[in-house]
């Protein structure tokens, strides 16, 4: 079996590192920030630009291993490394929002106070480095869960900006310092709500899940009714690489005068044109029974 490598992963590629490095260069200073202004807001987000540094790199570490060619040991070659980078950034945001909500709940229990004009700067600026990394992600992220990972972390680190703008907008206009944890809360949730997306849709494909987009039963129906010589599909498998690549497996029952060859190449062409299917591996049986039994199970 040959499995391809996206031609956009070149591409990919090149996106993450400049990423990575443009936000793990704004962390330094939103650390610095959240420091000298005492603002919860700034340092989660600061926390989260830590781990979205790591996520890119490993991110980027995936897609350049992911290149590597199919060995001996390793048949499907270094792909799956893409899903493994998506689990494993998912897993981070969770705990990323753990401690923001531990750290908000100290300040909401023990309020500190927060220099609401130093904050809203650092944000401002945060918030135009992560529109950037997110435009750069973004663009080609739907279909490939390991850029999905690292722009979802973006995304976050963005809503955590815009939070903190807010919240320094309140603090310097009322005082009111409880807005910081409280808003750092809100992010914290809907940075939970995507990572929780991430964690289910990779570890679907780690347990070798069925694409969800796929339907089995019609594409059985598909095969039989569009192919006159099948008579029967069954045990079929289909599962996941990556997000792109889409394997399966199958056995086809086919009339005993049938034109094997022709058969199999008609099976390929429907499941490529139709399903986007261009990776599987058929077994064709060969159904030894009359036409007289055939018709007959078919009234059944």
């Amino acid at each position: 079996m040959h499995i391809h490598h996206n031609p956009t992963d070149e591409k990919n590629t090149r996106r993450l590192l400049f990423a990575t490095l443009l936000t793990g260069s704004f962390m330094i200073v939103e650390v610095i920030g959240g420091l000298l202004s005492g603002s919860l807001a700034l340092l989660a987000d600061a926390g989260h630009m830590l781990t979205d540094t790591l996520a890119l790199g490993l991110a980027w570490a995936a897609f350049k291993f992911s290149e590597k060619p199919a060995d001996d040991k390793r048949s499907f070659g270094y792909q799956r490394l893409q899903i493994l980078a998506a689990l494993i950034n998912s897993l981070s945001l969770i705990v990323v929002v753990g401690w923001i909500l531990f750290e908000a709940a100290k300040r909401l229990l023990h309020p500190a106070p927060v220099l609401g004009g130093l904050m809203l700067a650092v944000a401002s600026v945060g918030m135009l480095v992560n529109l950037v990394s997110y435009a750069i992600l973004s663009a080609d992220s739907r279909d490939n869960l390991n850029l999905k990972g690292a722009s979802l972390h973006v995304l976050g680190d963005l809503l955590g900006s815009v939070g903190a703008i807010v919240a320094a907008i309140v603090i310097m206009l009322s005082g009111w310092t409880p807005i910081d944890p409280l808003l750092s809360v809100f992010v914290a949730m809907l940075i939970l709500r995507s990572a929780w997306k991430l964690l289910r849709k990779s570890t679907h494909i780690l347990l070798e899940g069925a694409p969800e987009w796929l339907d089995t039963d019609r594409m059985r129906e598909e095969l039989v009714s569009r192919i006159p010589q099948i008579n029967d599909i069954h045990h079929v498998h289909v599962w996941s690489l990556n997000a792109e690549n889409t394997l399966m497996t199958m056995h086809a029952v086919i009339n005993a005068d049938a034109d094997q060859t022709s058969v199999l190449q008609s099976i390929k062409d429907l499941l490529w044109e139709d399903f986007g299917i261009g990776h599987s591996t058929i077994e064709l049986d060969i159904d030894s029974r009359s036409d007289e039994e055939l018709s007959a199970d078919f009234v059944e």
